[in-house]
């Protein structure tokens, strides 16, 4: 496993809003709508692509701070499940365990000097563990992908995944 942490170099309220906005939340209703109406498998990537403009989609997320303030911690951290069906489903056809890994997690957080980061393991080394070239090449993608939204947030792009974003 391979964890990235970026640092944002704005405030953690400024970057959430930028990466909420970035990587939209899951319309539930409307993929539960697809599945309800026995929709076919390209209908579903026409929708994904919609709902993730940037390639990625929030399935779920807690602001872990107000909770762990209560133990006297001043420090804030929001996680996410951040993810793309479309991309999991080309691994899951080989294993459905990938889904240990797929949606990816991922945190914003402050560090004690007030600095905001954006950590997340790199994909490609969470998929690559199975040894099938099938996931590990999903786990490349996630890592194209990843690489293309740090790069549309604004963050630099760690050289472990500069070499699988062109």
């Amino acid at each position: 496993m391979n964890r990235l942490a970026i640092a944002v170099g704005k405030p953690l309220d400024d970057f959430r809003a930028q990466y909420e906005q970035s990587v939209p939340e899951y319309d539930a209703e409307r993929f539960e709508r697809l599945v309800a109406d026995g929709a076919t498998w390209d209908t579903v990537l026409e929708a994904t692509k919609e709902n993730a403009p940037h390639g990625f989609i929030i399935y779920w997320s807690c602001d872990f701070s107000p909770l762990m303030q209560l133990a006297g911690h001043r420090l804030r951290c929001v996680e996410y499940l951040m993810g793309n069906h479309a991309v999991a489903q080309t691994m899951y056809r080989h294993n459905p365990a990938i889904m240990l890994y797929a949606p990816l997690r991922t945190a914003i957080y402050e560090d004690v000097e007030g600095e905001t980061w954006f950590a997340v393991d790199q994909p490609r080394t969470r998929f690559a563990s199975f040894g099938d070239p099938g996931i590990t090449q999903g786990g490349v993608e996630l890592d194209r992908r990843l690489a293309v939204l740090l790069g549309h947030l604004g963050l630099p792009v760690p050289d472990v995944l500069a070499a699988h974003s062109e």
